[in-house]
């Protein structure tokens, strides 16, 4: 009876329906802008920072290669979700097929686990650069640097082939509506005709081990740190070592606090709005944040972008 009214209620169902946030608004014109600015801002920012380090030799270094592929995660993982979000807004069209939401799934929860590996990393890095300088170019060569990134993203991966295979075989009855922008996996599992306590118990239990690894790591290193920076004679070097982790210590705060909300955090502090909120504030203000952290308040950055732009030669000219 109970696979009788699953195929009932899924017959010529291939669709899910985007709620998205646009129907939570009563301003959703001017909604529709501002997130249309944000995204060009956010990838803008983002490939500007790319070119900077890769066209700057002052920028190679393994801190801003790793920050390079931080921004090549944010512009990816912007562009997985807003552009369908702007295009539903002005077709009228929510809809998505299954293989669409499955990929997109896919894309969101690889990048997300990517990015949490390699804020780890970044802390690591920054724990080599300070606890160990006459020994940085060896911990951190160019071949590791390569091995530690290619980690990363390979670790993502492996989550985004864990979750959305399972999420996407579940039944869905009812009317496939997805109260969020995007396909994201908690989201979609509401669908689910079956049972899926067990499931959301062993990604719940991923998801500790998924953040413990980093976090440990994240903690150890900045504990080194604030223990070498605490030995050190230098003023001047420990105004620099403070202001190069306390960068990477908001981006960490932001990233990994949306995401214990929203992965680890019990069902009944959730609702559809509050986890819409949350998936905003990490999908699309901060890869936003990232790259106005990484190069305002960082000098070797700011002066690649004078020099990129050609500012000082213009500013002597305009002063002749």
């Amino acid at each position: 009876m109970e696979d009788t009214t699953w195929m009932a209620n899924n017959s010529g169902r291939s669709e899910f329906i985007l709620l998205g946030i646009f129907s939570q608004s009563k301003h959703s014109a001017l909604l529709g802008v501002v997130i249309f600015l944000v995204f060009l801002m956010a990838l803008s920012g983002n490939t500007i920072l790319i070119l900077l380090i890769r066209s700057e030799a002052r920028l190679h270094t393994p801190m801003y290669f790793f920050i390079s592929q931080l921004s090549l995660m944010d512009v990816t993982y912007i562009s997985v979700t807003v552009p369908r979000v702007l295009v539903d807004r002005v077709t009228g069209v929510k809809t998505i097929s299954a293989p669409g939401c499955g990929m997109q799934m896919f894309l969101y929860v690889t990048l997300g686990g990517s990015e949490c590996f390699l804020l780890a990393t970044m802390a690591y890095d920054r724990y080599a650069a300070i606890c160990h300088p006459l020994r940085y170019s060896v911990l951190m060569n160019h071949r590791v640097c390569d091995l530690l990134a290619s980690g990363c993203w390979l670790l993502g991966s492996v989550d985004g082939f864990l979750f959305t295979p399972i999420t996407m075989t579940f039944p869905f009855c009812g009317s496939w509506e997805i109260h969020h922008f995007f396909c994201e996996v908690p989201a979609v599992l509401k669908l689910s005709c079956s049972d899926t306590s067990l499931y959301e118990t062993l990604m719940y239990l991923c998801c500790i081990l998924m953040l413990l690894i980093p976090v440990t790591i994240i903690s150890g290193s900045y504990g080194f740190i604030l223990l070498t920076n605490h030995g050190m004679n230098s003023a001047e070097g420990r105004r620099k070592a403070f202001a190069t982790c306390s960068s990477h210590t908001t981006v960490v705060t932001l990233f990994y606090g949306a995401a214990v909300y929203t992965y680890m955090l019990p069902s009944s502090y959730h609702t559809p709005e509050k986890d819409m909120v949350v998936s905003v504030f990490y999908t699309i203000l901060t890869p936003v944040l990232n790259p106005l952290i990484y190069s305002l308040r960082n000098k070797d950055v700011m002066g690649a972008l004078k020099k990129m732009l050609n500012v000082e030669p213009v500013f002597q000219e305009a002063i002749k």
